[in-house]
This record gives C-alpha cells, sequence and structure tokens, in this order.
C-alpha cells in the first residue's frame, strides 16, 4: 500500500503543480508562447499545445488515467519550455547557486519517474500498457 500512496502523492503533486502554470495561460493567455514559437521559426498556433501539457496532461494524470502517455506530455511539455525559454540557462546556475532550470528539471524529471513507476493501485484506471 505504501508504494501506491507514493505513487498517488507523486502524480497529485506533479499535476497540481503542472495545473497552476496552465490556469496562468488560460488567465493570461498564450499570446507569449506563440512568439517564442514564431521567434524560433514554428507557427504562433503551436502555443495552443501548452494546454495539452499543462491542463490535460495533469488532469488525467491526477486521475490516473492515461497514466503513461500523461507523464511523457508533461516530460515534452517541459523539454520545449526549455528550449524555447531557457536554452541559455542549462549549464547555468542562479543567484542562489541553484541550477538555474532546477524547476524545469525537477518536472521533466518527475514526469519521467511516473512514465517508469506507472500509475499504482490508487488511479481511475487499472494498471494497462497505456496506463
Amino acid at each position: 500500500m505504501s508504494t501506491d500512496a507514493g505513487k498517488l502523492v507523486l502524480r497529485l503533486t506533479l499535476g497540481l503543480m503542472m495545473l497552476f502554470h496552465g490556469w496562468d495561460k488560460i488567465i493570461g493567455g498564450v499570446d507569449g508562447i506563440a512568439g517564442l514559437f514564431q521567434n524560433s521559426g514554428f507557427p504562433g498556433f503551436l502555443a495552443y499545445l501548452v494546454f495539452v501539457g499543462e491542463i490535460l496532461a495533469p488532469l488525467f494524470l491526477i486521475a490516473g488515467a492515461y497514466t503513461r502517455v500523461a507523464a511523457v506530455l508533461i516530460a515534452g511539455n517541459m523539454v520545449i519550455a526549455v528550449l524555447l525559454v531557457h536554452v541559455d540557462d542549462i549549464f547555468a546556475l542562479s543567484g542562489t547557486g541553484g541550477w538555474a532550470i532546477e524547476l524545469q528539471a525537477f518536472y521533466l524529471m518527475t514526469a519521467v519517474v511516473i512514465f517508469l513507476l506507472g500509475p499504482g493501485k490508487l488511479s481511475f484506471m487499472p494498471e494497462s500498457r497505456w496506463n
């Protein structure tokens, strides 16, 4: 039971924290992200995919439905965020001595761990190939 409870806490933590970022995009829009895509040579409409990685995937993660798919979507969202916004910080330290992208790396690695572990028994869907 403790392993399944740990998986639940991990899913809830990442899911809820990502939802805050998604909520910010709902309230403030994705124009800034669209500009980042356009400045990188990609179509601006790709910015709307942030809603998949920061709203839809976290909701699935919280519920424990299609958990591994949701984890991959969140990990991909974080890779894109680092490449669009934080690429110059990958080998940098913050003003307080921590890694400049430690938050993004933490979200990314947590998603990878959830992908590897699966949802556990305390989830909406039982263990399956996609969950």
